[in-house]
């Protein structure tokens, strides 16, 4: 889906939204080895790319852009926009690592309204086939809706104004802004628009003219080209009855484990698997289905890379700092305190993601700028060639136009949408935005927004661009960027830290949307779906994220009074990045403990170090090279979820070894079965807690003399 940012691909590791940020995109090969699946299925020999895709849907009639907007489109994308925003949500609220759901979103749309359109057939009231431009319609409309969970900074930059986040990080003096289900939906109905409006002119130049790759709308363009083929029909029947058996089974699962967290620390999430010590260390396996499920989709190299980041921060630095109390930092403070060991967790954590992104940033803008230079020579000689004579001369060497480029070209010019439609939407969005967002926050003020909106057009275009070429969405970067530059603007004494973090989510809210909408305009091309439906379909997905992921982190809120604290189920760690960010930037660094700056300076070298290093080696032996996104963010959490994640990737890597083209096949499917049924769990728990429903066992580990002792005390009572 889309959207923070690091995007997978079996043989190679894009960034989407940054780790947080972090979403996973589906592997470009997956296609490849679904079709030899298929090929052994039915006992086909056929060579792959002997036949035209559009050569197999010439007979079927393309519908106009209304008729692609059905109803029942938008009802299934409503209830599957429910679903994948309780997912989101869980996984923004616990580590902020999520994986695409782009190939689930199709599978399930196509399950859906295939079904529906079976049962109308049957009793002879169906008027219109389910057509694989409505399926692109349904996957556009939930990918937009629920990636207003990420993009919402529920999980970062929202939530970081809180008196909650405030309180931990120790500056609530600086400014608060606690949640509120009214200010939150306006809030994102004003800023989630603008992005939209400010790429839809540039559309035809990204994928006609440019012809930019853009890896994850093409793969899931191919992907739901195929599912209404008959073959491809056949294969999704079993990866939706796959997915059915491990949704039904996580679900349960987490039901189950629920029983037994009746106190702090019970239950099987605090299963002591390699000892009470490690435990102590966050070293354990802790029986989530959710991130095994994310491991068996992520890449080897993003696992190990979380491993390997856990190891050396919980295995080696924090026990060695640990020996510092009362020389570095003072001994009488709480563990959670900003002012001791924490704050060398967060704070190196940081710097770690801003090497990373700032190398990434310059990379990405390098290559954006090197492929526009030389898209723009190129017409240029083009011209110059045209002026000289008539015909320009035939060369071997050119490219011949084929008849799906053909095609699908012409499908895409016909809908057009008017540029003055798209220049006077965003003008009127950010004129309303830049009066409301000052209302909403004192500390924001209208010329900040102004700046922010005049640039945020050639920030989405390169964002865009970059991701065209790359797969690679900066958003998160451009909010850090937001936080630190409208932060500094602002000052301490003038609410630095909220006009920083409010600014963040305004132009993450832009340059995200820009990406996503580019990405789907290139799905639609493939799958000769209308710019005005993709448009639309977006629109809407956008409206009901803004609607439902607020709801759904209000139930959150609710239900789980320790939700962002350190140690809890939901600890929201990227809120604390986020706040200690925005603190940084206004104060600067003279509040950190002793020696935190000269490690920070150090690993946020060494983090462009790596990179340096991954690119240098190639594609051969980079790919070995850890991530330093990825090996950041345990240094804050902790390497458990990194180990339940490992265990998914051994699963996966056993399977690809016994039979690799099922494996290929089927391991979306299961995957997103363990990730969807726990996190659909989520709803039935929060409403528990609301209730005042408690668990009836307590499940707690204890050493064998501590259980002397309390095996003692209870004799001695009794």
């Amino acid at each position: 889906m889309r959207k923070g940012d690091l995007t997978p691909d079996r043989d190679r590791v894009v960034e989407e939204h940054e780790l947080q940020e972090t979403r996973f995109n589906p592997e470009t090969e997956r296609n490849k080895n679904v079709r030899q699946y298929q090929r052994e299925e039915d006992d086909e020999e056929e060579e792959e790319g002997e036949e035209s895709v559009e050569g197999i849907f010439e007979s079927r009639e393309v519908p106009s852009w209304k008729k692609q907007l059905t109803i029942r489109a938008f009802v299934v994308s409503f209830a599957l926009s429910i679903l994948f925003s309780f997912i989101v949500m869980k996984l923004n609220l616990t580590t902020g690592i999520i994986p695409s759901l782009n190939v689930s979103a199709g599978l399930l749309g196509f399950f859906f309204v295939k079904t529906w359109t079976k049962m109308l057939h049957k009793s002879g009231l169906l008027k219109q086939p389910f057509t694989r431009q409505e399926n692109t319609v349904i996957q556009t409309c939930v990918v937009a809706s629920s990636g207003i969970a990420f993009s919402g900074g529920f999980g970062t930059y929202l939530f970081a104004m809180s008196e909650r986040i405030a309180n931990h990080s120790g500056d609530a003096v600086r400014g608060v802004k606690d949640p509120s289900l009214g200010w939150i939906i306006a809030f994102l109905f004003v800023v989630s628009f603008l992005g939209l409006f400010s790429v839809v002119p540039l559309r035809k130049i990204m994928i006609i003219d440019f012809k930019l790759t853009y890896p994850s709308g093409t793969a899931t363009a191919h992907l739901i080209n195929s599912f209404h083929t008959p073959q491809g029909a056949k294969l999704a029947k079993e990866q939706v009855r796959v997915l059915g058996k491990f949704f039904s089974l996580s679900f349960l699962w987490g039901f189950f484990q629920w029983f037994f967290t009746a106190g702090e620390n019970c239950g099987f999430h605090s299963f002591p698997t390699f000892g009470l010590r490690a435990y102590q260390y966050k070293f354990y396996f802790d029986f989530s289905a959710t991130y095994v499920g994310v491991g068996m989709i992520c890449p080897y190299i993003i696992n190990i890379s979380l491993l390997l980041g856990g190891i050396l921060s919980w295995g080696l630095m924090w026990p060695l700092i640990e020996t510092r109390k009362g020389d570095w930092f003072p001994s009488d403070v709480d563990s959670s305190s900003m002012n001791g060991l924490q704050a060398y967790k967060v704070f190196i954590a940081v710097a770690m993601i801003l090497g990373d992104g700032v190398y990434n940033f310059c990379k990405v803008l390098s290559r954006t700028l090197s492929g526009l230079f030389k898209q723009i020579r190129g017409e240029a000689s083009c011209r110059t060639s045209l002026s000289r004579e008539e015909e320009p001369p035939a060369s071997p060497l050119t490219p011949k136009i084929s008849y799906d480029d053909q095609r699908r070209t012409r499908f895409f010019l016909k809908d057009q949408i008017p540029s003055w439609f798209a220049g006077g939407g965003y003008v009127l969005i950010a004129a309303v935005s830049i009066a409301i967002l000052p209302q909403m926050f004192d500390q924001l003020r209208w010329y900040y927004i102004l700046v922010i909106y005049v640039f945020a057009p050639v920030l989405a275009f390169c964002n865009a661009y970059g991701a065209g070429l790359t797969d690679w969405s900066l958003a998160s970067t451009y909010g850090k960027l937001a936080i630190f530059t409208i932060g500094a603007w602002a000052g301490s004494d003038h609410g630095g830290v909220l006009a920083g973090l409010a600014a963040c989510g305004v132009m993450m809210n832009i340059v995200s949307t820009a990406s996503d909408l580019t990405q789907d305009f290139k799905t639609g091309y493939l799958t000769l779906s209308s710019p005005r439906a993709m448009f639309v379909s977006q629109v809407i997905g956008t409206a009901i994220g803004c609607l439902v992921s607020p709801c759904v982190f209000w139930l959150f809120y609710k239900a789980f009074d320790d939700l962002g604290l350190p140690n809890s189920k939901y600890p929201a760690p990227f809120a604390t990045v986020y706040r200690s960010m925005a603190k940084l930037g206004v104060e600067g660094v003279s509040s950190l403990p002793r020696d935190c700056l000269v490690l920070c300076y150090a690993f946020f070298g060494f983090a462009i170090l790596i990179n340096v290093v991954k690119d240098g080696l190639g594609n051969r032996w980079g790919r070995f090279v850890p991530l330093p996104m990825a090996m950041a963010i345990p240094f804050f959490l902790g390497p458990y979820f990194a180990i339940d994640m490992c265990v998914g990737s051994l699963v996966l890597f056993v399977w690809e070894r016994l039979d690799a083209p099922k494996a290929e096949a089927f391991a979306t499917a299961v995957a997103s079965g363990l990730i969807c049924g726990d996190g659909i769990w989520t709803l039935p728990s929060s409403v528990l807690a609301i209730a005042g429903v408690e668990p009836p066992i307590c499940m707690k580990f204890l050493s064998s003399e501590t259980n002397h002792r309390v095996d003692k005390f209870l004799q001695g009572s009794s």
